[in-house]
């Protein structure tokens, strides 16, 4: 047995939740939703389901299918645009799911989602809360994007992302991303002929594998290192991915089944964040950067410090107390974020400074630490 099976085997046996994300690509095309390549998907999201495993879809397709019913040649690149398309694609979609799931007697429920939704702590709860009862109800979550009302800086950017934020939201145990791409290769399958599938990546690594088939493609807006994105933000969490070519025949079976190589595996690694760091690292916007010396950063990064005053060089932009910002390192990478105790203009007066100087430059303290280790969250794989 091949390292790829074993270790697919161990991970099938604790497989009870399982996230879904449909691309744009397995399910539409220039005429609009692809009914057959969609009742085929959802077939096998039904079987796995009525196997006793919880589903959650996380599906594109609504502005692919706007832009066919618009009579338009392309997916609008301006925002209004987008959201028109989609608006009048949504229709579209949701009904066939209800068509094709109902034909299998199983319920849906709709689950449009903002970044914004899940970058609010209360919000981000309160979407768990939703999709947990409609599991309990034995109904399947369908979520989306809420392109209607989503804006450039609130997007998730592509729906691999929010994928990987909804499996973490649920604790799924494996996330299934399936596209028209047979996993990640060693080079682009589409210009070389030569490509090799990787079956088996470990999420915490540096591997050039996985930077391999980055092009979008005309109706969807992640290519594969989106996808290898976001199999390491759901590693982050503890979950292991799965990426696979959704026109493969039975190909969620053959996933579900510890017998047969499908795709690629990426497995996580190292140590799994807390629910909380999670969503401090993935869900929140960046409102700032903080640049730190080195023995900062060695203590961020190795021994789990907290970042004092005294290892910060630069402050960058303008934030509140309480903010999330990035933590960069002296070679200008980031590799942390977190949630500061103070301002960006109280923080550049304290920079370098010792703790217990605090008060007498600021006249006041609320704490010795500009971001305490509870509220930072380590990014990335170590060098």
């Amino acid at each position: 047995m091949t390292e790829h099976l074993q270790n697919k085997a161990r991970l099938l046996k604790r497989v009870r939740r399982l996230v879904v994300k449909i691309g744009s690509s397995s399910i539409s095309s220039t005429k609009g939703i692809d009914r057959r390549r969609m009742k085929r998907l959802v077939e096998q999201i039904a079987t796995a389901y009525e196997g006793g495993i919880e589903v959650v879809v996380v599906t594109s397709g609504a502005v692919a299918a706007g832009v066919v019913r618009l009579g338009q040649q392309e997916r609008p690149k301006s925002i209004p645009g987008r959201q028109a398309a989609a608006a009048v694609g949504q229709i579209d979609l949701m009904a066939a799911y209800e068509e094709f799931f109902g034909k299998r007697g199983v319920r849906i429920g709709q689950i449009l989602l903002t970044h914004d939704d899940l970058a609010d702590r209360q919000r981000y709860i309160n979407a768990k809360h939703t999709i947990e009862t409609l599991l309990q109800a034995r109904v399947i979550p369908v979520a989306n994007e809420n392109d209607t009302v989503a804006i450039e800086e609130l997007n998730f950017g592509d729906n691999d992302n929010l994928s990987a934020l909804v499996a973490t939201l649920v604790d799924a145990d494996l996330l299934v991303i399936l596209s028209d791409v047979g996993g990640v290769f060693d080079k682009d399958p589409r210009t070389h002929d030569d490509a090799r599938l990787v079956p088996l990546l470990q999420a915490d690594r540096n591997d050039g594998a996985a930077e391999a088939s980055a092009d979008t493609g005309r109706l969807g807006r992640g290519g594969m290192a989106a996808k290898v994105d976001a199999a390491r933000k759901a590693s982050a969490a503890g979950i292991s991915t799965v990426i696979a070519d959704s026109s493969r025949e039975g190909v969620l079976q053959e996933i579900l089944d510890s017998r047969r190589e499908v795709g690629t595996l990426i497995l996580p690694g190292g140590d799994r964040l807390s629910r909380r760091k999670h969503w401090i690292a993935y869900n929140l916007k960046p409102s700032g950067t903080l640049v730190v010396d080195r023995g900062a950063y060695e203590a961020l990064r190795r021994k789990g410090g907290s970042l004092l005053p005294k290892g910060l060089r630069e402050v960058r932009g303008r934030f509140r107390s309480g903010a999330c910002v990035r933590c960069v390192g002296p070679d200008g990478d980031e590799f942390a974020r977190g949630l500061v105790s103070y301002s960006a203009v109280d923080l550049d007066r304290i920079k370098g400074l010792h703790s217990n100087r605090i008060e007498e430059v600021l006249g006041y303290r609320i704490s010795n630490e500009v971001i305490h280790r509870d509220d930072l969250a380590l990014l990335g794989a170590e060098e």
